[in-house]
């Protein structure tokens, strides 16, 4: 017989756009040894490929085919990162469809040896409900718009922060107002408010949360050995 895969710990890290939580969720991955998928860029990566090839993102069903054919290499394209395809994601995530297309990659990826880190809107409350560690990380949506202002500026995109300002509101009453998995906060997770946080003050804010969670998640297993 071949060893038992170690358990998983899974780590959620959730949260409107600009908040910190990717870079949370990246330094954390470091710091657990873990590896860290930034789910959103599977809903940026259906947009875009959606957008080059001229088809309807109000269109479920081609925005499910074009979910189906994702493989991680394509998670690569520097054009993910882009304030359009920021866009573009939000508006292909409202389709049912699409996110069911995008649900077995994500566990997939959560489920395996030893477990790892995710970043999204609803990994603690439909991705992956039993994450040992889950956190909502959030800001104002001024600062978060200052944030993704700065991000844009520093890849040389031009746009005043007034309009990313529009941009963070309208994603958020979009994310938030969606039929399937609206963003919200899973009930057990850790609130994490980043507006008066440097990005360090955040991270090691988080790392505590995350290692508090460790040690009560490595009790229960040793207690249901």
């Amino acid at each position: 017989m071949g060893k038992p895969a170690r358990p998983s710990f899974i780590v959620a890290v959730d949260g409107p756009a600009a908040s910190g939580k990717g870079t949370i969720a990246t330094r954390l991955a470091a710091e657990l040894g873990l590896p860290v998928l930034d789910t959103g860029l599977l809903y940026r990566a259906v947009g875009v490929l959606m957008d080059r090839a001229g088809l309807s993102l109000d269109d479920e069903g081609a925005a499910a085919a074009a979910a189906a054919t994702l493989s991680a290499d394509l998670l690569s394209d520097p054009a993910l990162r882009t304030r359009a395809a920021g866009e573009l994601a939000s508006r292909v995530a409202v389709h049912p469809r699409v996110r069911d297309a995008l649900l077995e990659f994500q566990r997939t990826f959560a489920r395996q040896d030893g477990g790892a880190v995710l970043d999204g809107r609803d990994i603690g409350t439909v991705i992956c409900p039993e994450a040992p560690a889950k956190l909502f990380v959030t800001a104002t949506p001024e600062v978060r718009a200052e944030r993704r202002w700065k991000q844009l500026f520093a890849q040389g995109e031009e746009v005043s922060y007034e309009d990313v300002l529009a941009d963070i509101r309208r994603r958020d009453a979009r994310d938030g107002g969606r039929d399937a998995a609206p963003m919200k906060a899973a009930p057990d997770a850790a609130l994490l408010e980043t507006t008066e946080m440097t990005i360090e003050q955040a991270a090691d804010a988080a790392r505590r949360i995350v290692e508090a969670a460790r040690v009560r998640w490595e009790a229960l297993e040793r207690d249901d050995r």
